[in-house]
């Protein structure tokens, strides 16, 4: 079975590992910093913070912007369920405004309806837009929207860690750079661009919200003797916030500053794979290629096509040993949201009907050209047979 992602670890990352391992830090040790710091010069933030996965990232960016009960988040129901998770972890609660039908994220336009007609009970207090698929969403008009609205923006970029985008003035904004938004979200999970085994960072160009980060990764302790509002020892520290144990161990940081060495050219081998798939893909009968908005350097996190008849395609292909996979079941349709916050079908009618027709084929760096023309065989032979 060819699977729709894959990490690719080599040698040197696994020497990573053992030299920390054969170390005295397995934990809250230079390591961390190391990634962090490499992590941060890569996306060009001035700050970034290891947590234990993508869903901590977003609840700690969440809870970092003051997000709590009377309060509101705004995503995009093509997403992971964490996007909006992260949320109620907070006790805010979630709202959503649908995609664009061609790039499949966050459509400004529907949120600037949805700030302009908003008469919830819960006041929007921030926005996640959704770097789908590896794509970058439309950052300068979702900031300047939300900007009018007071809102705090968390860029979810747990698909375009490499991805940049184009601004008005002709300059490349780097996803994570926070050029655009007060946090960004990464995670490194093993099917990610580049792999921790679980991790995440959140970065960011504000002092305020990266200090925060640190404490509420940790416990919410502080042990700056600056910092404390009392002194009893070297020994002393203080719980000043409600934090969390979501620690990244140095084991994990040292495997991702050396995944991170090899970023730039699996990204360049995942824009290879998709640019085969757009070539020998784009004129089939019943298939629809992902589109590529201008401006815009997707870093393919995955790469979706629509087709008819799905259920018989997907099926077809899972039975020939292509691990394809659907991203993603519209978030408010999911039981726990229909029932807790009364969602329904029909809500947000161009996230479910991409849905309806959407299949991820396999794309990640260590794919050989047969691989990629082996699923290009099967998917032609899948959707004529369809």
């Amino acid at each position: 079975m060819l699977p729709y992602g894959h990490q690719w670890i080599e040698e040197d990352d696994i020497e990573a590992v053992v030299k920390v391992l054969r170390s005295d830090w397995l934990t809250t040790g230079p390591a961390v910093e190391e990634f962090e710091a490499a992590l941060a010069e890569k996306v060009g933030a001035r700050y970034a913070v290891a947590v234990a996965n993508g869903t901590a990232a977003l609840h700690l960016a969440c809870l970092a912007a003051g997000l709590g009960p009377g309060d509101s988040l705004i995503s995009s129901p093509n997403t992971f369920a964490a996007s909006t998770n992260a949320a109620l972890y907070c006790g805010a609660r979630p709202a959503f405004v649908d995609i664009n039908e061609r790039t499949y994220n966050m459509d400004p336009d529907a949120l600037d309806r949805f700030l302009g007609h908003h008469t919830g009970e819960s006041k929007p207090k921030a926005v996640v837009p959704v770097h789908f698929s590896g794509q970058p969403c439309d950052m300068e008009r979702i900031a300047s929207i939300a900007r009018r609205a007071d809102l705090v923006i968390i860029e979810d970029a747990c698909h375009a860690l490499g991805a940049k985008w184009r601004d008005s003035q002709g300059q490349w904004q780097k996803s994570g750079s926070c050029s655009h938004c007060d946090m960004t979200a990464f995670s490194f999970h093993p099917v990610k661009h580049i792999t921790t085994a679980e991790g995440g960072v959140i970065t960011t160009n504000r002092s305020d919200l990266y200090e925060k980060l640190k404490r509420l990764r940790n416990h919410g302790l502080v042990r700056d003797p600056a910092h404390l509002q009392n002194g009893h020892g070297a020994w002393y520290y203080e719980m000043q916030d409600l934090g969390f144990n979501y620690r990244l161990s140095d084991l994990q940081c040292a495997l991702g500053t050396s995944q991170l060495k090899k970023l730039d050219s699996w990204v360049a081998r995942r824009r290879e794979i998709a640019a085969a798939y757009d070539h020998l893909l784009g004129d089939v009968d019943g298939v629809v290629i992902p589109y590529q908005k201008e401006n815009t350097y997707s870093s393919y996190h995955l790469y979706v096509i629509q087709v008819e008849s799905r259920r018989k395609v997907f099926e077809t292909l899972r039975g020939k040993g292509i691990g394809v996979q659907v991203h993603f079941f519209p978030v408010h349709l999911h039981p726990f949201y229909r029932n807790h916050f009364g969602f329904r079908p029909g809500d947000f009618p161009i996230a479910e009907a991409y849905y309806e027709h959407a299949i991820s084929l396999p794309v990640f760096p260590q794919m050989s050209d047969d691989d990629v023309h082996r699923v290009i065989r099967e998917v032609k032979a899948a959707a004529r047979n369809a």
